[in-house]
């Protein structure tokens, strides 16, 4: 009896806590994933696979579904523990990882997934991503290592292992984005700009001089060099139906089911699903849409503002750079503004690691954010 009234108190405690403004956000975001996978986007997955006509949208829901049981739990748990935990199911996730390379499924020229026995078929790098930032943030602000120079180093191997093992995927839009997260967090926790920009400098001469001069990363260079040739290059179709689309929807679109482009537009229920929901529903959609992740991200800023605890801070700028990087990938994808990289779109798009991913960011962010909540009595 006693137990039950222990936990009914801790889940009020919980709730009470909570920072319900950027849960609501959470939720509204991931509804309107359903929402467009139901009238549009999960109806050309299925044709394309000869599945029942809701086949995507229901395994999308059941995807939503389980990512609110995880944002549940991560947000649950007492902060401490959810360090303590990080740390073995990083060290997890990183063994998958590492076994990519032996045993990944190719799926169209790049080896990304396993496909284990005790677990289902996932892209161990979406498990990495959050469990990534909060080691790092966990490492620049250990006072055990009093010397930045230390810190800096661990942090630069560690993040180099995770970029050399997905560049022989080879997933450049993936390595752009952990390298990035790690530049942003050197640069919060105070490294000499001259030194970060120096840095930054050699990543990018390096990363070129790959895929310029090795062969196996041919394919990417002739999509590179196609991107910039408009006129003649041969890897600009999914592009550039993608910018067809939108292109076509106009400010308002063409309403509900009379999108026409958007059947030829490749991987629309998770990589191009900005360009499918534009056509259909207007710029003005995706307009709305920008708003939401503005406010998303807005919201968790002015938290980490007010947050006096280091390691949180790393972690609440991580995540959010992490999600805010991801979408402005995926949406530059899609308006040919970026070429192509197989970047889904928080929250939206469909995808079970991906969605896996987010929640788990998702439960970070109010775990970290309800605590400043309950000690700013």
């Amino acid at each position: 009896m006693l137990d039950k009234v222990f936990n009914y108190f801790s889940y009020y405690q919980w709730w009470k806590n909570l920072d319900k403004f950027i849960l609501s956000l959470i939720i509204t975001l991931f509804l309107i994933g359903l929402f467009f996978s139901l009238v549009s986007t999960s109806l050309i997955a299925s044709d394309k696979l000869n599945t029942n006509s809701y086949f995507f949208f229901f395994k999308h829901l059941v995807l939503v579904l389980i990512g609110m049981y995880i944002i549940f739990l991560f947000s649950y748990i007492e902060q401490k523990t959810l360090y303590k935990i990080s740390v073995f199911i990083f060290l997890f996730s990183l063994i998958l990882l590492l076994l990519v390379p032996f045993i990944g499924i190719e799926v169209k020229g790049s080896t990304r997934w396993l496909d284990l026995i005790f677990l289902p078929r996932l892209q161990p790098v979406e498990l990495v991503k959050p469990f990534f930032i909060i080691m790092l943030a966990l490492i620049i602000s250990n006072n055990r290592f009093a010397n930045f120079t230390i810190k800096f180093s661990i942090s630069f191997l560690l993040t180099s292992l995770i970029i050399l093992l997905l560049i022989l995927q080879p997933d450049l839009g993936q390595t752009l984005l952990i390298g990035l997260s790690w530049l942003i967090l050197i640069f919060v926790s105070g490294i000499n700009l001259f030194f970060l920009f120096s840095i930054s400098l050699v990543g990018i001469i390096l990363l070129l001089y790959i895929v310029f001069y090795i062969p196996k990363f041919e394919y990417i260079k002739n999509r590179l060099l196609s991107f910039f040739d408009t006129e003649t290059g041969t890897h600009n179709f999914q592009s550039d139906k993608a910018l067809d689309s939108i292109i076509s929807g106009g400010f308002f679109g063409k309403g509900i089911g009379e999108g026409t482009l958007k059947n030829r537009v490749p991987e629309a229920h998770t990589d191009y699903i900005i360009s499918v929901i534009s056509e259909e529903f207007g710029v003005i959609a995706i307009m709305l849409i920008l708003v939401l992740f503005l406010v998303f991200i807005f919201s968790i800023l002015k938290k980490v503002d007010k947050e006096e605890n280091n390691t949180a801070r790393l972690i609440l700028v991580g995540s959010t750079s992490l999600i805010l990087l991801q979408a402005t990938i995926h949406i530059g994808v899609n308006i040919r503004l970026f070429p192509t990289t197989g970047m889904t779109l928080p929250f939206l798009s469909y995808g079970g690691s991906s969605i896996i991913s987010v929640s788990i960011l998702s439960g970070i962010i109010l775990n970290l954010t309800k605590r400043k909540v309950l000690f700013s009595k």
